[in-house]
């Protein structure tokens, strides 16, 4: 699906309130001012719907209703990884099977044949584990249908019966696939499955035929590109820096406490609806990087976990001589953002990027 407009007109949001850019007609190219992207607009950028093999509306169903379980476990309202999470890795790619066959249903029983394709996953991507999951239980009016997953290893071979890993959760089971994705170093280019189904009920009971929905393979990778802004600094040694030197300048401690300093963290909330993304980029709603803003103290306290050098060039600028800056307000900290997403193929990707929301403001 294509956006109404070139995504660089969206680069107003950056420079203008988000009440204002909602109202407002994007303006002509040659006249956008010269502003970089948030770098998470950037990498989302390239997943972005409008380029060719785009072939999905809005996702629906059992697999986007369990990865927003999968997500909302994982990450808050914000985006922000929950620290009780325990997914293992920063992406999670769903891989919807492609089925072939003619009529699934014979009397009770219901075959179907699945495939699972896995060509064109990013190098950078590496895969941890594999699990495919599936209902194994459904209510019927009259009874359940019972499931279980078969491994096709060739079309002679026997199939191989495949057995939950764990106990169900909500109703889900998964199942283990990745000895049959890995081989040696290299993995594999498909997987062939067959969903076997059997109505079980009271006799004389009736139900329609039910399709069951269909397994999801999901796959648990490792992407090394996943950090994309310079790493956080490093607290423990200016904290320690900081205070040792505090201690060695005449009346900093007693000073420090008596000049507020405008230096903090201000909002910056990026709207995915206002970009046109909200039909493809699943949870969060928006995007909120923050940035830090003020004046940095004359006297920098100990909160601001300053180094050493901006604690003299803060005393150079006052004492010494004004034509030296006094140290600027950047960010400290920095915190991921989870992201849940429609993939070109219809898949949904889970991917955690690091260093994306600032969390707290320093001098230097």
């Amino acid at each position: 699906m294509a956006m109404p407009y070139p995504f660089t007109s969206l680069l107003l949001l950056l420079v203008v309130p988000p009440s204002q850019g909602a109202n407002q007609s994007p303006l002509p190219l040659g006249s956008l001012p010269a502003v970089p992207t948030l770098p998470l607009l950037q990498a989302l950028q390239t997943r972005a719907p409008g380029s060719p093999g785009w072939q999905v509306g809005p996702a629906s169903g059992q697999p986007l209703r369990y990865m927003l379980n999968l997500y909302r476990r994982a990450a808050d309202r914000e985006g922000r990884p929950r620290r009780s999470r325990s997914l293992g890795t920063n992406t999670i790619r769903l891989v919807q099977a492609s089925s072939h066959g003619g009529q699934p249903w014979a009397g009770r029983w219901y075959l179907q044949a699945l495939t699972y394709h896995l060509e064109g996953q990013p190098e950078a991507e590496h895969l941890l584990r594999a699990t495919v999951v599936y209902l194994p239980s459904l209510s019927l009016a009259h009874g359940r249908l019972l499931c279980a997953l078969e491994l096709v290893v060739a079309s002679e071979a026997p199939r191989v019966l495949l057995s939950p890993t764990a106990h169900p959760r909500h109703g889900w089971a998964e199942v283990d696939v990745t000895p049959y994705l890995v081989l040696g170093n290299s993995s594999v280019g498909s997987l062939a499955l067959r969903h076997v189904c059997v109505r079980a009920g009271r006799a004389g009971g009736h139900d329609a035929p039910v399709t069951p929905g269909h397994p999801f393979l999901l796959l648990y990778l490792n992407d090394t590109q996943a950090e994309l802004a310079p790493p956080a600094a490093e607290p423990h040694r200016h904290r320690r820096d900081t205070g040792t030197l505090a201690h060695d300048l005449p009346n900093y401690l007693r000073e420090q406490g008596g000049e507020k300093s405008d230096c903090s963290l201000r909002p910056f909330p990026v709207s995915f609806a206002q970009l046109g993304w909200d039909h493809w980029i699943i949870a969060p709603h928006r995007y909120n990087p923050r940035y830090c803003k003020g004046t940095c103290p004359h006297l920098l306290r100990y909160d601001y976990h300053a180094p050493n050098h901006a604690v003299v060039q803060s005393f150079v600028h006052q004492l010494v001589d004004a034509n030296v800056p006094r140290p600027s307000c950047v960010p400290y900290r920095y915190s991921p953002i989870s992201v849940l997403m429609i993939e070109r193929n219809g898949g949904i990707l889970y991917k955690e990027y690091e260093n994306m929301i600032a969390e707290s403001c320093t001098c230097r």
